[in-house]
């Protein structure tokens, strides 16, 4: 299934999540919590302006992002968990 985000939407795909502490426990999954940081899948057009012009948006596919704890909302594509996202719930775009 192919899907476009329509305007300032973005299409995120979670980290995987972490299943051992840094010290070397082992986390149960009642005790785990999502993941805040993503992949970007896929991205609309831009923000649409009180003016009528389109602001494209700051965020490209590819980048990995943080974003907020409740933002979004989530789907599942071909299987899959992702989750549809405002540019507005972007805390900051991760550097490599």
């Amino acid at each position: 299934m192919k899907i476009r985000p329509l305007q300032d939407r973005l299409i995120v795909k979670r980290v995987a999540e972490e299943n051992k502490t840094k010290g070397g426990l082992f986390i149960p999954d009642t005790a785990k919590e999502k993941p805040l940081e993503g992949h970007v899948l896929a991205v609309g057009n831009g923000k649409v302006l009180e003016d009528g012009k389109v602001r494209p948006l700051d965020i490209k596919a590819g980048d990995t992002i943080l974003f907020s704890k409740y933002a979004g909302t989530e789907i599942k594509i071909d299987g899959e968990e992702h989750l549809i996202l405002r540019e507005e719930d972007v805390l900051g775009v991760i550097e490599k």
